[in-house]
């Protein structure tokens, strides 16, 4: 048997600096590289904010360090993923010298762990000292640039990068922040199209969310719609526009209205979204979109659907059992060059069973099949299927790790039938 690892003792040992921060931005670890680096003890770190223990220096009016760190160490708990800084001039306090700091430049990279839930537990900030090396180079050391002309050469080179690097951190900052303004404009019109309909009255018991991609610029276009046909059908649909932003938010407004005013003039999902597929040709972005509509009949108690490249609802019993509604499946909207006619399948129900819809970003991971994911689902209905549609819709984001958003947009409809 290979040794056990005491990743302890090899936390302690790494020659690099580590801290290790919780999602507070509390400090909970240090290594003895990092105490070198910074000549400080554990008891000084350990348990006190990042800020606190390293203010930005007060005597420099241009220091940054707090504001470029905090920026960093943010992104990494929205985003879920490594943010590497460029060099960073942030200077530490002098520990026996109070209120003196000590100039210092640092290259830094900010790692999650994530917890048993998906969110981020802690986040590893490594840095490298470079403070000889841009100090070298701010002064123009005469000592280094006498060696001849190839090291000159390479020093000059290095030099360069380094003031591109600072550049570039800029330019990232403000591409980041205009980013978030157009994030922020796209859920604000994306939400305001989805308006909730009044599931109060419906003789269903309906629950319906949205989720915007969490730290990704791949939000919008995902949509879900719930239409009351008097005077007893239930008109239920979810989608997914290709493409993010304001453009895929403006599209999505588009095809659901059409889609909703097609399913209360024609009496078959699939005619409906040969209907869509005819308009989504008209309009730009709107090519490769995916949906899947569905009619809950209460009279016959049949659920008649069709999808358009999209992945399968799932109908859950109250003994247990799932079936998945994949028997009209289609390629998405404009995907074929002439029209052709879409299918349409139909299935019973039962009263106590529940109906879920939902876009690809409830139940598709990086590096895993779709397949597994909807089998977790699957799972999970069969765990909680007995719950109300509000709780239901809730317990399902939450058991999926995807309660606070995901890496995609998520439209997810949930009916008790």
């Amino acid at each position: 048997m290979p040794a056990q690892v005491d990743h302890a003792a090899l936390f302690a040992a790494t020659p690099s600096p580590y801290l290790v921060l919780g999602p507070d931005l509390v400090i909970v670890d240090v290594n003895r590289a990092y105490l070198e680096a910074t000549a400080r003890t554990r008891d000084d770190l350990v348990g006190q904010h990042v800020f606190q223990a390293f203010p930005d220096n007060p005597d420099d009016p241009e220091a940054d360090g707090t504001r470029n760190l905090g920026a960093s160490l943010h992104r990494v708990l929205s985003t879920r993923e490594q943010d590497t800084m460029a060099l960073q001039k942030y200077d530490i306090p002098v520990v026996r010298r109070p209120g003196e700091f000590e100039e210092r430049w640092w290259s830094p990279v900010n790692t999650p762990v994530l917890g048993p839930d998906g969110q981020v537990a802690w986040i590893i900030h490594r840095v490298e000292d470079v403070t000889a090396f841009v100090k070298a180079y701010q002064a123009g050391d005469p000592t280094r640039i006498r060696v001849g002309r190839r090291l000159e050469a390479a020093q000059t080179l290095e030099a360069e990068l380094y003031v591109r690097a600072r550049e570039l951190q800029r330019l990232n900052e403000e591409l980041r922040q205009a980013n978030t303004r157009e994030r922020a404009v796209a859920v604000t019109l994306q939400e305001a199209m989805l308006y909730a309909p009044d599931l109060a009255h419906h003789p269903h018991d309906v629950a319906v969310r949205y989720l915007p991609a969490i730290g990704s610029l791949n939000v919008c276009g995902d949509w879900y719609d719930v239409v009351d046909i008097p005077p007893d059908r239930l008109a239920l649909a979810v989608g997914d526009v290709i493409g993010h932003g304001l453009e895929a938010a403006a599209v999505m407004g588009m095809l659901r209205s059409a889609l909703s005013a097609a399913i209360r003039a024609l009496e078959r999902p699939a005619q409906a979204l040969e209907v869509l597929g005819l308009y989504a040709r008209s309009i730009e972005g709107a090519l490769g979109t995916t949906a899947v509509k569905a009619i809950v009949d209460r009279r016959s108690q049949l659920i008649t659907y069709s999808c358009a490249g999209h992945p399968p609802p799932v109908l859950a019993h109250p003994d247990g059992r799932t079936e998945l509604l994949d028997l009209a499946t289609d390629p998405p909207l404009g995907a074929r060059p002439m029209h052709v006619p879409r299918p349409q399948a139909s299935i019973p129900y039962a009263p106590g069973d529940t109906l879920v819809l939902y876009t690809d970003g409830l139940i598709e991971r990086r590096k895993e099949d779709i397949d597994v994911g909807i089998d977790r689902l699957r799972g999970a209905l069969v765990e909680c299927g007995s719950l109300g549609a509000e709780r239901l819709a809730d317990t399902l984001l939450n058991s999926l790790g995807v309660a606070g958003g995901g890496q995609d947009d998520i439209a997810l409809v949930v009916a008790r039938l």
